[in-house]
């Protein structure tokens, strides 16, 4: 019997590469027509999608998984639909590959401009979340990179179906066989494998909880764009529409608290806390939402929601969950020093219907995103305009929110002469 040299990582990023050298040659029809048969391909296979994801539902379930976690793996006709029109809105954007960002000429004569380029390979390690892999999949296709995928054990073999589906429909397009590759093996020493493999892999960019992040943040040995942790806040000033503040609280904290742009802290303004905390309260208790609250919140809040004393460690919590801290603030300087001590640069929002305090407040939180009367749960590729996103990024290098099709690209130097030479 023949000995493994390497490990399966390797392999399929190695794989990767060269079909990475060949997706130069695909044409954005061609990328068009993968994304369609993709789309197409989930709704006719979600019946198949739906009881694999049914049987690791309940194997989670039987090792007493819950909550946001169980929540995340959770696959439905409705979400399929949604991938899948995801999918479809990929194929309406433009292309990015081989746009001209400049040109200019310079006194020599020579025209000297930058045209968008792949990145190349793109690897992205994921926890629990198999939608994830269709929505990294077809953007890394779109914007003309290969990709290596490693899902997490939860939820694997409903990634492992989905990325079949994605492999399968984009070679029927035309794009190079192996343009994605989904590691198999569950073993961890596989994400050690990935995390070398450098030679192959240009950029990796994992999803999923502080640990991952950490890990991927110091072992990589390639670039890494992380983000995805949110300690997100929303602050009521005291010049807020309250009607509006309501909803916007009551949005961006029930809609989908297990995502990481649902919010986690909410400050209010002292002025309005009279008025507002009873009301939010309520609102928020009404839909099972235990508020973490401060003295002052405390006695405002009374027995409308259910309540327990805040911690200082609450306030860096990113909770996934029915859970809220809550402090009363005294000023906006006050919630802008709050948010720079416990933000992760994710989502920040103020409702205010004062200028001059919104346009404070947009240029001093230090967020990817910052929202004006609006919920921090729009803090979304396909909410943006993007179709999907690779991942939101935190970092401020190469880039910052959303990663769409034109985060997923580089450029090149062109220069155009005419027999010029340097003296």
């Amino acid at each position: 019997m023949a000995t493994r040299t390497q490990s399966e990582a390797v392999e399929r990023a190695a794989r990767a590469r060269a079909a990475s050298r060949r997706m130069g040659a695909v044409s954005t029809d061609q990328k068009n027509d993968a994304m369609e048969r993709i789309a197409a391909a989930l709704l006719a296979g979600q019946d198949e999608l739906l009881a694999i994801n049914a049987r690791e539902l309940a194997r989670a379930r039987e090792h007493s998984v819950a909550g946001s976690f169980l929540e995340r793996m959770t696959l439905s006709p409705e979400r399929i639909a949604g991938i899948a029109a995801d999918t479809r809105n990929i194929a309406r954007l433009p292309d990015p590959v081989g746009e001209t960002i400049d040109m200019t000429t310079r006194p020599s004569g020579l025209q000297i401009g930058r045209v968008r380029v792949p990145l190349g390979v793109i690897g992205a390690i994921y926890e629990s979340r198999p939608n994830v892999t269709v929505d990294i999949a077809t953007l890394c296709l779109k914007a003309g990179n290969a990709v290596v995928l490693r899902s997490g054990s939860d939820a694997h073999a409903s990634s492992q179906a989905l990325a079949a589906i994605v492999a399968r429909e984009a070679e029927a397009a035309g794009l190079p066989a192996g343009a994605v590759q989904f590691i198999d093996s569950t073993d961890r020493e596989e994400v050690g494998a990935l995390l070398g493999a450098h030679r192959y892999i240009d950029l990796l960019v994992p999803r999923g909880g502080a640990d991952l992040i950490r890990r991927v943040r110091e072992e990589a040995t390639m670039p890494v764009v992380t983000g995805g942790i949110g300690v997100c806040h929303t602050y009521v000033d005291a010049a807020a529409d309250l009607e509006m503040a309501t909803r916007i609280v009551v949005n961006a904290k029930t809609e989908r608290p297990s995502v990481c742009n649902a919010m986690d802290t909410l400050l209010v303004h002292a002025a309005v806390a009279e008025r507002f905390l009873p009301a939010i309260a309520a609102a928020l208790g009404a839909r099972g939402v235990t508020l973490h609250v401060d003295q002052r919140a405390a006695a405002l809040c009374g027995t409308r929601a259910r309540t327990v004393a805040v911690t200082p460690e609450d306030y860096d919590r990113e909770w996934l969950s029915l859970d809220c801290s809550v402090r009363v603030v005294g000023s906006l300087e006050a919630a802008l020093e709050h948010i720079e001590a416990h933000g992760s640069g994710h989502s920040e929002a103020i409702v205010t219907d004062s200028w001059a305090a919104a346009q404070r407040f947009q240029r001093e939180a230090d967020a990817a995103a910052v929202f004006v009367n609006a919920s921090t749960y729009f803090h979304d590729g396909a909410q943006f305009g993007l179709g999907s996103e690779l991942g939101i990024s935190t970092q401020k290098m190469h880039a910052r929110g959303p990663m769409g099709l034109r985060e997923l690209t580089s450029y090149k130097w062109i220069v155009l002469g005419t027999g010029q030479i340097r003296t």
